[in-house]
């Protein structure tokens, strides 16, 4: 039993470059947005992301942070394909592995329980196959004799994740719609650092079931190596029921080249970045 809370700046301070990177959310929902932020301050660099990718990946590639990624797609929700991963794929920056989302939900299974990999039919008779070569196909050793995908565990250095409630411990609750596989990307790394909108006062999973029920206790202290509260941390994703998605913010970075972008959003720490947004708004109200 120990407290676990941390900076961002710690949190980041803990990855190194060339490591392979797990990011929780979905899309733009729920990302862990602020350590995202955190990790772009630093050098770190060469990394293999993996990611039901939204922003972050956007960022990162646009950032030439990324060596590899591995996704089952990359997308803004509103804005179907996210415009930064897409001009640097286009540009050849990384290597891409694109697998259906029910394989890497697999590798992740896998992963998690400490397995090379996991029979899948996902994949049988698409392109994944041929886009992948590197796929393999298991038969099934009873009489049924079966052919399935064997996906890979997606095994990983380290996890990033956003959780609306956290306490000092490192378990973690989400309170909206969908957990979004964070729980398989905390079990599926060597570490794990959880950002959250708010640390309950009290450390325990009694105090964090007083707000919603047991279901939502996702993440187990067991899994965590740090818990990092970031008010508005995934902005501009959304971070139901907290708050929704940044529309407008969404648009403006979908629509503004990365440097320009970062040079006013993203040049200082995570307050200067909540800064920056909260006079954009004000110059938008006018």
């Amino acid at each position: 039993m120990s407290d676990k809370t941390m900076s961002a700046e710690e949190a980041v301070g803990r990855l190194e470059s060339g490591m392979t990177l797990g990011i929780g959310g979905w899309g733009s929902r729920r990302k862990p947005m602020a350590l995202v932020r955190a990790l772009l301050r630093t050098g770190i660099t060469d990394l293999t992301v993996v990611s039901y990718g939204g922003p972050d990946v956007g960022l990162l590639a646009a950032a030439g942070r990324i060596r590899k990624l591995v996704t089952a797609f990359v997308t803004l929700d509103s804005i179907p394909l996210e415009p930064h991963y897409r001009a640097a794929r286009e540009r050849g920056a990384f290597e891409l592995t694109e697998v259906d989302e029910a394989m890497f939900m697999w590798g992740l299974h896998a992963a998690a329980n400490r397995l090379p990999f996991l029979p899948v039919r996902a994949g049988l008779g698409s392109d994944v196959m041929r886009v992948n070569p590197a796929l393999r196909t298991v038969t099934s050793p009873y009489e049924d004799a079966e052919t399935f995908v064997a996906m890979p565990a997606l095994r990983l250095d380290a996890a990033l994740v956003h959780m609306n409630r956290a306490d000092r411990l490192g378990n973690g609750q989400y309170l909206g719609p969908d957990p979004y596989f964070d729980d398989l990307l905390c079990e599926a790394a060597d570490a794990a650092y959880v950002s959250c909108e708010r640390l309950v006062d009290n450390i325990g999973t009694a105090e964090l079931a007083k707000e919603a029920a047991p279901q939502t206790l996702l993440l187990k202290r067991s899994s965590v190596t740090g818990v990092i509260e970031t008010p508005n941390g995934a902005h501009f994703t959304s971070c139901a029921p907290d708050y929704g998605r940044d529309e407008a913010f969404q648009k403006l970075y979908a629509t503004t080249p990365y440097g320009e972008f970062a040079e006013r959003f993203l040049g200082g720490d995570e307050q200067d970045y909540q800064r920056a947004v909260q006079d954009w708004r004000k110059e938008r109200g006018r």
